[in-house]
């Protein structure tokens, strides 16, 4: 009876030794051969397309994948993919998202056009953060701010989850400029060639954006900065004002709660429901890959800038934001879209 009472444990010790061993190596296992894609609301050629395909390429060894793909699924600024990425997409492990910066923004503003809550990802972390900024063209009469009071001109933009459209409404609504926006352009550098081509005299995009793609612009006098939003001015816009400094100090929980979009950047994330020793495994080579030096020379090679922000101060920051009062959501949405919700 003990001999047999003996064998019975030992099996049971065996099984959990073994499940345990499978557990650890489970997501290292899984990653072998498979396809990974990660989603973006945007072209390929922004700073979205670009940020996910260095990201993928290094990403990919690191979890040992057969092959990372960038899905670009443009629309809506980025809810059309978000939309679509919550409720459609493989919540395996292989499908991770670099979301819009606008993601808990437009949550809170327009809760019946998303259909997501930001509560349901997981973030792996951000490796570029960026002021927004709005610049015109040097030729559209515009030289600073103020004369936006003034003269209305055409700002172009993607879409209303789009800081492109969001934010130039903003600083319509507290600072009473007159900026027309104009939708449809699919990602920003169909919003740049606008901009070029004079179908715009303005965009407003994260300062980033334009270094990557126009720095010259700015070099050669084309165009002009005019206001940035960020917590704390740039170090390269010490000049240009920042929009939380020319409003109201009822106004500023608005700017703060807008904000949130710096620190989101250019983040990835994966659904709450991905296994979680999957997850914790993308995490740690998500955090693996933005401190690695070869890593941020090759971002820095192709004009791309490496800040990285943690996964729990992305977290914080979106959950900050979720909490926001109903009256600051109130007049937000007033302030951008004319309603309350």
């Amino acid at each position: 009876m003990k001999t047999k009472l003996f064998t019975v444990a030992a099996i049971a010790s065996a099984l959990v030794w073994a499940t345990g061993a499978a557990m650890a190596q489970s997501a290292k296992d899984f990653y072998k051969g498979k396809s990974v894609e990660i989603y973006i609301g945007y072209g390929l050629g922004g700073t979205y397309g670009k940020s996910a395909t260095i990201m993928g390429e290094h990403l990919r060894p690191r979890i040992g994948a057969d092959t990372v793909i960038v899905k670009s699924m443009p629309g809506a600024g980025g809810l059309k993919m978000t939309n679509y990425y919550a409720n459609v997409a493989k919540k395996d492990g292989t499908a991770i998202m670099l979301p819009p910066d606008t993601l808990a923004i437009t949550q809170m503003l327009k809760p019946k056009k998303a259909k997501y809550d930001v509560r349901d990802f997981t973030w792996l972390g951000a490796s570029v953060r960026s002021n927004s900024l709005s610049a015109v063209r040097a030729d559209s009469g515009v030289k600073s701010w103020t004369d936006l009071k003034s003269k209305g001109v055409p700002f172009a933009c993607s879409g209303l989850g789009s800081q492109t459209c969001q934010i130039p409404a903003l600083i319509n609504g507290l600072l009473g400029t007159k900026i027309k926006i104009v939708r449809g352009y699919k990602g920003s550098k169909k919003m740049l060639l606008a901009m070029e081509q004079g179908e715009a005299a303005g965009i407003n995009l994260t300062w980033l954006a334009y270094k990557t793609n126009r720095q010259e612009w700015f070099q050669k006098g084309f165009a002009i900065p005019i206001i940035q939003m960020g917590p704390t001015k740039d170090p390269e816009l010490q000049d240009v004002p920042n929009l939380k400094d020319l409003v109201s100090a009822k106004d500023r929980p608005i700017v703060n709660f807008m904000s949130s979009l710096i620190a989101i950047g250019r983040s990835l994330a994966v659904h709450k429901n991905t296994p979680a020793d999957r997850t914790a495994f993308l995490k740690s080579a998500f955090v693996d890959m933005a401190k690695d030096p070869i890593f941020i020379a090759d971002m820095k090679k192709r004009k791309l800038q490496v800040t990285y922000t943690s996964a729990d101060d992305i977290h914080k920051i979106v959950n900050e934001s979720v909490s926001m009062s109903p009256a600051v959501i109130k007049r937000t949405n007033q302030i951008l879209f004319g309603s309350a919700s």
